[in-house]
């Protein structure tokens, strides 16, 4: 049976405007968004997700689908490409519902392309986009008052047995969501969360409990054809599991290579349950996102 994360409460297709930008890091922009819209978003923590239309170029307003289950994407298709907005997944970095305000965290690549971040559903991969492409170039030229659909999505990571503790294994593209994880967990809650980024100026603070260990790991090293995830995958592949506990829940997201080959690892060389891993492919390396 596929893998599947809790579903949102009460979705709604929502507009929403740009309230302020921020570079929180080389290879990461923070875009605020705002409005009364979002007073329907139930914030649920973790690594909550969402879809996000954008308006493509020439359009003279933002068209939106009505329906908030499955059927969206049917309507959406309906749509002449022309009118259609761009769609892409992206994570709730911070809510702040007196506000009706959350940020969108957005990775700005230099290399082969831009990566859209944010969750998944587990038969979906998001893809490299360049970064002229719709999410890094929304975040590069957002302005205030800019207008965006919303559509919650839910929370992916979800465990469902009984564990001692938590592994978290991503790269960049999977900083918000490991950040946001991270920051929901109870402060009994052990573990570690490995994040691979592009440089040492890519690490970033968020609230971890004091029993969860963070270990970076840059991949700056001068190759621009470096897979990303794959100095993440090498240092998951050499931890000493068993210093954090016996019973574990894994999670890793992030490249495509980089999530199933840390299920793979975990349940081949280490001896965990399939069901105690869950792993989401949120980008393929090489490949060009659809339009």
């Amino acid at each position: 049976m596929a893998f599947k994360g809790r579903k949102a409460v009460d979705p709604h297709v929502v507009l929403a405007e740009v309230v302020n930008t921020k570079r929180v890091t080389p290879n990461m922009m923070r875009v605020t968004l705002g409005g009364d819209g979002l007073a329907q978003l139930t914030p649920a923590g973790y690594d909550q997700w969402f879809r996000l239309f954008l308006p493509r170029a020439g359009q003279d307003m933002l068209r939106l689908p009505t329906r908030t289950s499955g059927l969206w994407y049917a309507e959406y298709l309906t749509t002449p490409k022309a009118r259609r907005p761009w769609v892409r997944n992206y994570t709730v970095r911070a809510a702040r519902p007196d506000l009706n305000e959350i940020d969108v965290d957005f990775v700005l690549h230099a290399g082969d392309g831009d990566m859209s971040e944010g969750a998944v559903e587990h038969s979906v991969e998001h893809v490299v986009e360049h970064v002229s492409g719709p999410g890094a170039g929304f975040a590069q030229a957002a302005e205030h008052g800019m207008r965006v659909g919303i559509l919650d999505q839910g929370v992916t990571y979800n465990p469902r047995h009984p564990h001692d503790w938590t592994l978290l294994v991503t790269d960049e593209s999977g900083l918000p969501a490991v950040a946001g994880i991270c920051e929901s967990l109870p402060d009994d809650a052990r573990g570690i969360a490995v994040i691979e980024v592009p440089t040492a100026g890519d690490k970033q603070e968020f609230r971890t409990p004091s029993g969860v260990e963070v270990r970076w790991v840059v991949r700056s090293d001068g190759n621009a054809h470096t897979v990303p995830g794959q100095a993440a995958l090498a240092e998951l592949q050499v931890l000493d599991l068993a210093r954090y506990g016996t019973e574990v829940y894994a999670f890793a997201v992030g490249e495509s290579s980089l999530a199933t080959g840390a299920r793979r690892h975990l349940v081949n060389e280490r001896g965990v349950p399939k069901s105690h891993v869950d792993f989401v492919g949120y980008w393929r390396h090489g490949r060009s996102s659809p339009g």
